[in-house]
């Protein structure tokens, strides 16, 4: 350690920053130039020109297609259901400036704050955007602090890419840290405690119903029998691995990441929320109200697609897509993690 002196010249330790590992680090925390975005602006430049997402950050998807559907214009008042980062609420909220309002909401409340600061410095303010902690199936809660129905509603279903990216909230198998998968941490059942809950046949339930695991069956077995000694996310993925061992490599990694999403869907109780947001949401919205919602499998957007057409039929919507807007080759290219999502849109009769 060496010393500085203070302002008033008396000295103090010094304490070194925290440096890399070497030229390629692997934990999350020691990627200082990619959590300082701002400082090492170059540095997060290079990143995404790989085609990778900067670790603590999250890159907003078909942002230009949810723009040219929700259409958002001074003076109009909206509603981002999913917050996370924060990318498509700035772009929203800078196009009804500045005498509109719009509402964003998320269950985080680890990144919701963070979320929160980083949109006040791009000088939107509590008097055009409005910044809740509340589940999306809370709409009419919404609704009533607004005081009038909405004029667009986005939701995009993703979990943000700074929630995979950080080991301690554990949705990744990429990356040693707690079996956890809550969107808040503060509530419910972590993954480790569910699978010590279910039986084997529960469980390849979940994984059947909840992300299509053709291997359901032999897996949710493995992961039942080991369950009292899995608490992290490679103990997990070990158990899963195991159960499965003539699969090669790439099979491997897509029944991983099915296991995990099903587990994710169901420690957050996710599609009983998304059909409560889908059966209150014509009622929170005005007259020819647009509406878009972006999913990233298909147990969501069969859930969106089934509404939409139940309401067009119904007369709830005059209009809605019946083929979903996906990201383009070139956003896809560019942001691997857009290729597999689909963006739904719906008119309000």
């Amino acid at each position: 350690m060496t010393a500085d002196q203070n302002s008033d010249g008396e000295q103090t330790e010094h304490k070194r920053r925290l440096r890399y590992r070497g030229t390629h680090p692997r934990s999350f925390v020691e990627k200082y130039k990619e959590l300082n975005a701002d400082k090492y602006a170059a540095d997060v430049a290079h990143i995404m020109s790989r085609g990778q997402t900067p670790a603590g950050t999250h890159r907003p998807i078909c942002v230009k297609e949810i723009l040219e559907v929700l259409n958002p214009k001074d003076g109009e008042t909206g509603l981002d259901a999913t917050l996370g980062w924060g990318g498509h609420t700035r772009e929203l909220a800078m196009k009804i400036l500045p005498t509109g309002r719009l509402f964003a909401i998320d269950v985080d409340p680890i990144e919701l704050p963070k979320t929160e600061a980083r949109l006040r410095g791009f000088g939107l303010t509590d008097a055009n955007l409005i910044i809740r902690r509340i589940n999306f199936a809370g709409i009419s809660q919404i609704v009533n602090e607004a005081g009038t129905l909405f004029d667009f509603v986005l939701a995009d279903l993703g979990v943000s890419s700074m929630q995979i990216d950080t080991p301690s909230r554990g949705f990744t198998y990429k990356a040693d840290g707690p079996l956890d998968l809550r969107l808040n941490p503060n509530k419910g059942l972590s993954a480790a405690a569910l699978i010590r809950k279910l039986s084997a046949d529960e469980l390849a339930e979940i994984l059947a119903d909840y992300s299509d695991e053709p291997e359901s069956v032999r897996i949710a077995s493995a992961i039942v029998a080991n369950a009292s000694s899995i608490d992290t996310t490679r103990q997990l993925a070990a158990a899963i691995t195991d159960a499965v061992p003539r699969m090669v490599d790439s099979q491997k990694r897509k029944t991983l990441q099915r296991v995990f999403q099903a587990l994710r869907i169901a420690v957050n109780d996710e599609f009983a929320v998304l059909e409560q947001f889908l059966t209150l949401l014509p009622y929170c919205v005005k007259p020819q109200a647009r509406i878009a919602i972006l999913t990233f499998h298909s147990g969501e957007d069969r859930r969106v697609k089934k509404s939409f057409q139940e309401g067009f039929r119904s007369g709830i919507y005059s209009d809605w897509s019946r083929e979903p807007i996906r990201p383009s080759a070139e956003e896809q290219r560019e942001n691997p993690r857009s290729s597999c999502a689909k963006l739904r849109w719906a008119i309000k009769a």
